[in-house]
């Protein structure tokens, strides 16, 4: 009895074990089916060479789209191309006076003026003329003067003594640099040694012919040596200065030709150059003045009046694409160039000067290479289906308008 219950328990041992060893063999065979139906590129990820990845990358970033999502998303590509590029700078200015062409009527002595010749502000004078006279007490006094030191030379020529004879030329001489000082001319001079009589009043003359755009004295005031009488401004020539954008004043160049129109002359456009451009920048408006010198023979322009000027800059042959082609990230400039039908890849570019609707595009895109016109926000949405942060983890992406 004992030995059949011993044979029975072993020959349920042996069952076991063949059982336990058929389970973990048909387990084996299960999970090696399941690793040989994982697909490579998950069960070699870790062992992926940086080729492999890096030609992984490309096609993330390209994007590949269908005729329907080419409509859908209004895809439209144009051909980077070489063309003439000239840049338009528009401006608005104020007229002002020539600084270099004003000037101060002072009085050359203290005295009391007795007449002008000129009353109005606005009036023209001319160089040469005089614009008011002037009775001065000190002029009579040095004409006096000058008188005496001739009879003196008269006298002292005949001395023997030479020392004599030359102090008589000097005092002349110190009298007639006296009377020069005062503004007395040389013709009056002469007028004086011919009549022998001093003259009551001096006239006042201006320095250049031009327009009165102050008047200070009045008959009848009195006045000091140097105290201003007129302020004159020759307007033949005038300034504006137009104020320009940061961005855009390094395109000014000293002797550029200028347009400039006014508004009071609407069929006009008159014809200036830039001579200056001011070392300082306006830290409220942003801008730069540009000082442009223009003639103005008639008058036309007026001192305070708004104008518009018009600067075009040649920049040469250049490449160029639609402003609407490139795409800003916060940090660089992006375009979407067509590699095949369909088929796009983002291309950083270096952007030149805007002309018009146009960017000149300095380096990043060869010539006949085709970018999306339009559709660049739709091409980097399906970017980032595919799983890829698009053009926006670049930076902050905005379309130029």
């Amino acid at each position: 009895m004992n030995k059949r219950i011993v044979i029975a328990l072993a020959i349920t041992a042996i069952a076991a074990a063949g059982g336990g060893y058929y389970l973990w063999r048909e387990k084996g065979a299960a999970t090696g089916q399941a690793m040989s139906a994982t697909p490579p590129a998950r069960r070699a990820a870790d062992g992926q060479t940086g080729a492999e990845r890096s030609n992984d990358a490309d096609m993330l970033r390209d994007v590949s789209l269908s005729p329907a999502q080419l409509v859908m998303a209004n895809v439209a590509t144009v051909e980077a191309r070489m063309m003439p590029l000239t840049k338009e700078i528009n401006a608005v200015g104020i007229v002002a006076y020539d600084q270099a062409r004003q000037a101060k009527v002072t009085a050359w002595v203290a005295g009391r003026i007795d007449r002008l010749y000129v009353n109005t502000v606005g009036a023209h004078v001319s160089k040469g003329a005089p614009v008011a006279e002037v009775y001065s007490p000190d002029l009579v006094a040095s004409q006096q003067e000058y008188l005496l030191a001739l009879r003196s030379r008269e006298q002292f020529s005949d001395s023997p003594i030479p020392s004599i004879a030359q102090g008589g030329e000097g005092l002349v001489e110190s009298a007639r640099q006296r009377l020069k000082l005062l503004g007395v001319k040389d013709y009056q001079i002469a007028a004086l040694e011919r009549s022998g009589q001093p003259t009551i009043r001096l006239p006042v003359y201006t320095p250049l012919s031009g327009t009165v755009i102050e008047k200070i004295a009045l008959e009848g005031q009195y006045v000091n040596v140097g105290d201003p009488l007129f302020a004159i401004a020759d307007l033949s020539v005038v300034w504006v200065e137009v104020e320009v954008y940061e961005n855009e004043f390094p395109f000014i160049r000293i002797g550029q030709q200028v347009k400039v129109f006014s508004q009071s002359y609407p069929d006009r456009t008159f014809m200036g150059r830039a001579v200056f451009v001011y070392p300082f920048l306006d830290p409220k408006t942003r801008t730069v003045k540009v000082r442009l010198e223009l003639p103005n023979p008639r008058h036309e322009l007026k001192a305070d009046m708004f104008v518009n000027a018009v600067v075009q800059v040649p920049l040469g042959d250049a490449m160029a694409v639609p402003v609407t082609a490139v795409l800003e990230t916060g940090k660089r400039r992006v375009v979407w160039v067509e590699k095949e039908p369909g088929m796009f890849e983002p291309r950083e570019v270096n952007v030149g000067a805007r002309v018009g609707d146009r960017f000149q595009i300095l380096a990043g895109l060869r010539a006949g290479e085709k970018v999306a016109a339009s559709g660049g926000y739709m091409i980097d949405s399906e970017l980032q289906l595919r799983g890829s942060p698009g053009m926006a983890g670049m930076g902050d992406m905005k379309m130029n308008q």
